[in-house]
């Protein structure tokens, strides 16, 4: 079934607001690693055991790094709305 230009552009409405939002999301991430290896840092001066602390910032920037393949799914489904709303 055909989906009509008014029903196109919904989505790709709908999916700019997704890439805003996972650009957003993306950059708190990035914030939160760098607040995170601040921590350790602080606990590695301070002398305290570190392995855990460390774990997290690996498994936040393996958590970034999937936002952003998601992000370039998004991406890619706007552009494809963007020529399909464009063809009319």
């Amino acid at each position: 079934m055909a989906t009509s230009l008014a029903e196109r552009t919904a989505q790709l409405n709908i999916e700019q607001s997704l890439l805003v939002k996972a650009d957003r999301d993306i950059e708190e991430g990035w914030r939160r690693i760098r607040d995170q290896e601040d921590r350790v840092r602080e606990l590695m001066a301070g002398g305290h055991d570190t392995r855990q602390a460390e774990r997290l910032v690996s498994l936040l920037r393996q958590t970034l790094v999937e936002w952003e393949r998601h992000r370039v799914l998004i991406e890619q489904r706007v552009e494809y709305l963007r020529q399909e709303v464009a063809a009319g």
